[in-house]
């Protein structure tokens, strides 16, 4: 039955839970999905389509790609270098965010802040947030032209939105009774952030930051091609549309599986080390 759950209890009688608020929103959204899925399929443009030489294509295309790949347009001393570049505009727009994020989540956060405040900065991030990282970046693209700066600012805007909102969740699971205590005692708004605020969280803090420079660098990867931003994702664009040479192809996408696998290596290590 729709929103209830049977279970028997041990006198063998059958007992019936209703399906909480949560779990019917999440069973509305999966067929939801479902639904759009469908109908998805149905509203492609399917003519001239010849299903079976395209498998085949695509089959052959990937076995170019990952079972021979090498560089032939560029060398890879230069795609280390589009490498660090894409990781420098991820770790400029992580960093920059990072530090305005955190003065802007202890105006987010209900226990460090005054309502008024706290829902002003909320909403305002949700705004933000609700508009996808790439759209942004493709917007200050079109008002500062394309380039490095368009990609920076645009992942800046969402990196900041994300990491309010996560650093000042972090902050309000602090317990109550400790800043409580630091008020009663005269202590300032700066002492009880620098002595209970900070060192109680110092783990999240690094955590979430680091998974958004995670996420920045697949952005700029992206951004790479779609805003002019340079580093290996406009390589892997030349590779792929102008030169179509598979094989550089495969290899620019093994080397970011690379960088992509040591950042999680790195970011595991800060957070044992945290």
């Amino acid at each position: 039955m729709m929103g209830h759950h049977l279970e028997t209890t041990g006198n063998g009688k059958i007992k019936i839970n209703r399906a909480n608020r949560g779990q019917m929103r999440f069973r509305a959204l999966m067929i939801g999905t479902l639904i759009f899925t469908i109908i998805g399929f149905f509203l492609l443009d399917y003519q001239g389509l010849e299903l079976g030489p395209a498998i085949i294509g695509t089959l052959d295309n990937l076995k170019t790609m990952f079972l021979t790949p090498q560089f032939n347009q560029v060398t890879f001393g230069t795609a280390m270098w589009q490498v660090l570049v894409t990781l420098s505009l991820a770790f400029l727009s992580t960093i920059i965010g990072a530090v305005i994020s955190l003065f802007l989540a202890f105006g987010t956060a209900m226990n460090l802040s005054k309502p008024w405040l706290s829902m002003t900065i909320k909403t305002f991030i949700t705004v933000i947030r609700a508009v996808p990282t790439v759209l942004w970046v493709l917007i200050f693209a079109i008002a500062a032209g394309l380039g490095s700066i368009a990609a920076v600012i645009g992942m800046l805007f969402h990196s900041v939105a994300y990491l309010v909102k996560a650093y000042s969740e972090a902050f309000e699971e602090i317990d109550a009774g400790k800043i409580e205590a630091l008020r009663a005692t005269g202590s300032s708004y700066s002492h009880i952030l620098f002595q209970v605020v900070l060192p109680e969280t110092k783990s999240y803090l690094i955590a979430w930051t680091f998974l958004r420079f995670e996420t920045n660098f697949g952005i700029a990867v992206a951004m790479g091609a779609a805003a002019g931003a340079g580093g290996i994702g406009y390589e892997l664009f030349m590779s792929s549309t102008f030169y179509y040479d598979m094989h550089e192809v495969g290899m620019i996408t093994y080397l970011i599986l690379i960088v992509a696998i040591l950042l999680e290596l790195v970011a595991n290590r800060l957070k044992q080390a945290a």
